[in-house]
């Protein structure tokens, strides 16, 4: 290193080269030389393997195979090839009307009470031109069920797939909330009503009140003299708009898997609960003391009206639920045997298990959900009576057999969809004449073949074949449910005749 001085004041410096940068060069020259390199040899060897993918040289198929084959099956082992499901079917196009209003309806009673009349409101909206207000449901009633509309039904198929025919809203703007000071009309529509009085009476109404809240709506609509276009709209509302939730159609399926299994079944509709018989004032078979329980049940609910009940004659009326021992000897009488798999659809039996007892010893193959599923897998369910009805009355569909020992609204619901999907066999019990009969084998009268032969001749033709609906015009309440026969919705046009009803119309899909 050389130092100058020049006027003393200026120093100038100059480096020598030094050895390490000579080093630090070369070793740069180097990395750069391997870089170019790999780059070149990578290119080539890309270059190799696409000429050998378009000739097939055996060498390349034969290494590159080996390599694909081992990593292969190492995936499979591992990776399952799952089909994606088909889409939805695309929605029908909304319907464009101009609505009259807001219709909201607060259902009563059970769940399949409460389905009918979620059909039938469905059918009243579209008649008079409304938006419906997706309905509430009875938490006020003798099961305290505190379930949601959504917490049972899914919501989101239930406004779509109606949007062709009725507009339908998840709840009213806000401008008609009691929370902005708004009060609708409140009214329980006529029971059993015609068309023209929804038309001449109800639409008026709907001029000054923008809502009306119909706060009962059991069988407000009636059975028959309803136009075609609404009947086919109460069954497509009932057998395919209202679905259940996924959580439930999971578990409703389950069931029927684990049944179907083991064979061909028979789900038995044993209405032989508390509430049914403080209702009905049915005691026949209960104690003394069970007797005096039922009757202060029927009196501390106020809206079940009638209050003395003789038992014994609304029994010879055949107006009472077979007991669990009376549905025993008929399905005995009927031809079932020991073998037969019995599934009890049924909330808790009145007296327990000393009640079935009998059937349980008669028919060793008697099953109950809660004896085929997980208690984790029932525990969402509980205390969510209408969530477990939705169980039973999906096995009870699907069944081979159905036996209701009572018509109530899930008998008749049941068996309307069991028409509908190829009348499948639904033993329509006359309840009035088994009991003529019980009582006349068990004091002696009747041998056991001519008990069973009396019991099989007076139910050949209550088996769920097709038949036209009773009209009794001044007795709705006596005439054929439609929900347990829409013969409407097995034909296509509004004169049916027993030839031209078939299951599962597509007229109404």
């Amino acid at each position: 290193m050389d130092v100058r001085s020049e006027n003393s004041s200026v120093q100038v410096v100059r480096w020598a080269k030094l050895p390490g940068q000579v080093i630090q060069r070369t070793r740069l020259q180097v990395w750069f030389i391997r870089v170019c390199s790999s780059i070149l040899i990578w290119t080539c060897l890309v270059q190799l393997v696409s000429v050998g993918e378009l000739w097939h040289p055996k060498f390349f198929t034969g290494v590159f195979n080996n390599i694909n084959v081992s990593t292969r099956l190492s995936s499979e082992a591992t990776t399952v090839v799952t089909t994606p499901p088909p889409p939805p079917p695309p929605l029908p196009p909304p319907r464009n009307y101009i609505s009259n209003g807001f219709l909201k309806v607060s259902c009563n009673g059970g769940l399949n009470q409460m389905r009918a009349a979620i059909c039938d409101m469905v059918a009243v909206a579209r008649l008079l031109n409304l938006t419906l207000v997706v309905p509430e449901l009875d938490k006020k009633s003798f099961w305290a069920d505190p379930s949601d509309f959504e917490d049972i039904f899914n919501v989101a198929h239930f406004i779509d797939s109606l949007r062709d025919e009725v507009r339908i809203v998840k709840r009213l703007p806000k401008r008609f909330s009691k929370k902005y000071g708004y009060h609708p009309l409140q009214m329980p529509p006529v029971s059993w009503s015609s068309e023209k009085y929804y038309l001449e009476q109800i639409l008026p109404l709907f001029n000054k009140h923008k809502v009306i809240h119909f706060n009962r709506t059991d069988a407000r609509l009636a059975n028959n003299g309803i136009s075609f276009h609404l009947q086919k709209l109460r069954c497509r509302t009932n057998f395919h708009a209202l679905k259940f939730t996924p959580s439930i159609e999971a578990l409703g399926n389950k069931l029927v898997h684990l049944l179907q299994e083991k064979g061909p079944f028979l789900a038995l509709h044993l209405r032989y609960e508390m509430d049914m018989l403080a209702f009905s004032g049915c005691t026949h078979g209960c104690t003394i003391e069970e007797a005096e329980e039922l009757k202060r049940l029927r009196y501390a609910f106020p809206w079940w009206r009638e209050k003395d009940i003789v038992s014994e004659e609304r029994r010879s009326q055949g107006l009472c639920p077979l007991t669990p021992e009376e549905a025993t000897l008929i399905l005995q009488a009927l031809g079932f045997d020991q073998n037969t798999q019995i599934y009890i659809a049924s909330g808790e039996i009145y007296g327990s298990e000393k009640r079935l007892a009998e059937l349980r010893a008669t028919f060793p193959r008697v099953v109950k959900k809660e004896t085929l599923l997980d208690p984790e897998e029932l525990r969402q369910f509980q205390n969510h009576s209408s969530q477990m009805a939705a169980l039973d009355f999906m096995v009870s569909v699907a069944s081979n057999v159905f036996v209701p020992s009572y018509d109530g609204n899930m008998a008749k619901l049941v068996e309307g969809h069991r028409r509908y999907l190829g009348f499948k066999k639904t033993i329509q019990l006359n309840r009035r004449k088994l009991v003529e009969l019980i009582d006349l084998h068990q004091n002696g009268t009747l041998s056991w073949n001519e008990f069973s032969n009396a019991v099989k001749s007076s139910h050949e033709n209550r088996m769920g074949q097709p038949k036209h609906r009773t009209i009794i015009t001044e007795k709705p309440k006596e005439e054929d449910y439609f929900y347990a026969n829409p013969e409407e919705c097995f034909c296509e046009t509004s004169n049916c005749t027993n030839s031209q009803v078939s299951p599962v119309s597509n007229a109404i899909q």
